[in-house]
């Protein structure tokens, strides 16, 4: 008599989205960089979306304040806190002077 083996499926379990996040900066006011932070805002937030894997956290975006100060970025703040809080993984920016301009 023959014996018959039930094979179970393997249940593929996904590893969890990456949250990403963006920041952005300007440091002057003029309509010129104006355009340049908000396309800089949706093309974040364009990428962030469509990347698999990856779970929108959110654009941060500081105009018109200077990168040598970090006390007076509000945007800025507002990430690195949600970056000790867990709601973050990744950010993306344009260049590692948006943190700072000394860095």
């Amino acid at each position: 008599m023959r014996k018959i083996e039930k094979i179970e499926a393997k249940q593929h379990i996904l590893p969890p989205a990456k949250k990403v996040a963006a920041y952005a900066r300007v440091s002057k006011e003029t309509e010129r960089l104006q355009h340049s932070l908000s396309a800089q805002v949706s093309y974040y937030s364009e990428l962030i979306q469509k990347h698999p894997g990856w779970e929108y956290a959110g654009v941060y975006a500081d105009y018109g304040i200077t990168g040598t100060l970090t006390d007076k970025r509000d945007e800025f703040q507002r990430m690195i806190a949600d970056c000790e809080g867990g709601k973050i993984d990744i950010i993306l920016t344009k260049s590692i002077s948006r943190f700072a301009r000394n860095t």
